[in-house]
């Protein structure tokens, strides 16, 4: 879809909205910005076959996308990876496509410890009563282990995927490949998806790729963009593109690293003196508070991670889960790079990522003793260690107290 068709879609569907379609309920359960109001963008990636369905969600401002894929089955109806808040406008949405195509099918939960997945699929598949629904092995849940049926989820409908994908009833479109880490105290999973006629991987956690400019959903209310393009306290953020593009490549910082080099954070005293110079304090704007001040190369920094857009693993996966079972981790990225997809469709940041099974297999790379890659390329899988440095602190702390074991051999 063109640039032009596809802004043209998203002003007709924003065109569309009664604030009562945007409520979601049950966010205290998982109290994540933008809480109770959720806007949905729709995207159509491969004409008539796949849509991807985007929320946000965050702390402190600090917003990414979360994201659903929808694919239409060649048997009719329609496939739904890693479903979102199930607002009013969401479900329309759905809807529109369920009357051109058929009933929603399959509902897949592609994960066991992402809980900003699990906690909507229970009430997305209840929109939904002729779906079945899948989910990844060994599923938990803190601070007390209940049972699906618990967590909302329709017992009579909802089973674990099946360890031979071939005998999954969806077995014609979609090859799948399941990772499953225990971690002592749960579990760790993700599920693979390959949409064979699209040659489309679809990863949930394990692979990103951060866009330059800012998702078309965090575009809708840019204040959280305002917010981090700010340089201090007391400054005031014109909204501008480039603006708009500052607030983002920060907040992905944010978002990646938690604690990226090229940010300070002010003690407690100046932040408060810092408030009493800001032009606003309102309860929206915590009141004046913003204890950041970024280095001048922050901006270098940002285009280290990003990198022309190459997918990667994501630092805490790299550090606290990855090095877990790294043997595990390389026969599922070697199974998953054996597919001939062209393109990956994640659940967060930038989608689709067009990439390669080959690209996908490079990105794992740092469990490896010796590569068979070049220098040059191993480089550019490598994130900067100074921005690593607040993770592998938190490794090390979580070692110390007993709660994380140390990393297992490289392969």
């Amino acid at each position: 879809m063109n640039a032009h068709k596809h802004k043209s879609k998203i002003q007709a569907q924003q065109q569309r909205i009664h604030p009562k379609d945007l409520s979601w309920r049950f966010w205290p359960v998982l109290p994540l910005y933008p809480y109770g109001r959720r806007r949905t963008i729709c995207r159509e990636i491969v004409e008539d076959t796949i849509w991807t369905f985007e929320q946000l969600q965050g702390i402190l401002y600090t917003i990414t996308p979360i994201r659903m894929t929808v694919i239409r089955l060649e048997t009719g109806g329609l496939f739904v990876y890693a479903p979102v808040a199930p607002t009013a406008e969401c479900v329309r949405m759905i809807n529109e496509l369920v009357a051109k195509h058929g009933d929603v099918k399959y509902i897949i939960l592609p994960t066991s410890s992402g809980l900003e997945h699990k906690i909507f699929v229970g009430h997305f598949a209840r929109c939904f009563p002729q779906a079945q629904v899948f989910v990844a092995p060994h599923q938990w849940s803190f601070p007390f282990n209940l049972p699906l049926s618990w967590l909302g989820f329709p017992q009579k409908r909802t089973q674990e995927l099946p360890e031979d994908a071939s005998i999954a009833p969806f077995a014609s479109e979609f090859d799948y490949a399941v990772l499953d880490i225990d971690l002592g105290r749960g579990s760790f999973a993700e599920v693979g998806v390959f949409h064979k006629r699209s040659r489309t991987l679809l990863v949930t956690d394990s692979i990103l790729s951060v866009p330059e400019e800012p998702p078309a959903i965090a575009q809708l209310d840019p204040y959280p963009l305002l917010f981090h393009a700010r340089d201090n306290g007391w400054e005031a953020s014109e909204d501008n593109p480039a603006n708009r593009r500052k607030g983002w490549q920060r907040i992905s910082l944010f978002a990646i690293y938690f604690r990226p080099h090229a940010v300070e954070t002010t003690n407690l005293w100046q932040a408060f003196r810092d408030a009493l110079k800001a032009p606003d304090h309102s309860k929206k704007a915590y009141f004046g508070l913003f204890p950041f001040r970024w280095q001048q190369y922050w901006q270098q920094s940002f285009d280290a991670l990003r990198l022309n857009g190459r997918p990667f693993v994501a630092p805490i996966l790299q550090t606290l889960i990855f090095p877990q079972a790294p043997t595990q981790v390389l026969n599922w990225a070697d199974k998953i790079g054996t597919w001939d997809f062209q393109q990956i469709i994640s659940c967060h940041f930038d989608s689709p990522i067009q990439a390669t099974g080959r690209q996908f297999r490079q990105a794992f790379t740092f469990l490896e003793k010796k590569p068979a890659i070049s220098e040059d390329l191993l480089a550019s899988q490598s994130l900067p260690e100074e921005d690593l440095k607040f993770i592998k602190e938190l490794e090390a702390s979580l070692i110390k107290r007993g709660i994380a074991t140390p990393p297992k051999e490289k392969v």
